[in-house]
């Protein structure tokens, strides 16, 4: 096997193994592979290794991977900062978006939705560490802004996403994830219906398995560390 394929299958064995622990079935979790900064071959490599969802944090990189990968059948997710300059090239090329937290970004993505692709999937991120450097709307607004974007045509809101602070102690990670466990199913009390918790990376993933997590998104630990 290549690298790649020895690293992905190492991955999923955390996952299995986390999951176990957890009392979870492995099949619920699903991997993203993050592969940002690193050249369309490593990406190509772990998809003849059987990955198929890829992440992507820089537009002015996906653009041209996503061009020289169309022979593949991968599943594009945009996992970086939205702005409103970029929603036209993110709709038209991704298949899901993790960070939405602005109801006129979900507009614009939905707007501007090309004719003939399904629904954009959609997770609204959620800011549980309270740091003023990353984005995602506050817990408290949460409720009012999920109902506004399932109005919105041409887009699906399937979850929520989230990072903890990576510095911060590890009881507090965990407090983090088990925070937007409890937030997706007060929604779905309310009459939603997420199915995804996007949360876990490489550092991270055993805890965000262990809150509930159903996507972990997964660079270094695959890929290496970023260029």
């Amino acid at each position: 096997m290549t690298k790649i394929a020895d690293k992905l299958k190492q991955v999923h064995q955390r996952i299995e193994k986390a999951a176990v622990a957890a009392g979870r079935d492995p099949q619920d979790i699903r991997l993203l592979a993050v592969s940002k900064t690193k050249p369309a071959s490593m990406v190509r490599e772990a998809w003849d290794a059987g990955q198929r969802a890829f992440g992507e944090n820089y537009l002015q990189d996906a653009l041209p991977k996503i061009a020289e990968l169309a022979d593949l059948d991968i599943e594009w997710h945009y996992i970086g900062r939205l702005q409103s300059n970029k929603t036209r090239e993110i709709s038209s090329h991704f298949a899901w978006v993790h960070g939405l937290d602005k109801l006129k970004h979900a507009r614009r993505l939905g707007e501007q939705r090309p004719t003939g692709l399904a629904p954009l999937n959609c997770c609204i991120q959620v800011n549980l560490s309270g740091e003023a450097s990353k984005g995602g709307v506050a817990p408290e607004a949460l409720p009012q802004l999920a109902d506004e974007i399932v109005k919105v045509p041409n887009l699906a809101l399937r979850g929520l996403m989230t990072m903890p602070d990576p510095h911060s102690p590890r009881e507090a990670q965990s407090r983090v994830f088990r925070g937007l466990a409890r937030l997706r199913q007060e929604l779905n009390t309310a009459g939603h219906k997420l199915d995804t918790l996007s949360m876990g990376m490489s550092g991270d993933l055993e805890l965000a398995i262990g809150a509930g997590s159903t996507l972990v998104r997964i660079g270094t630990d695959i890929f290496g560390a970023r260029d």
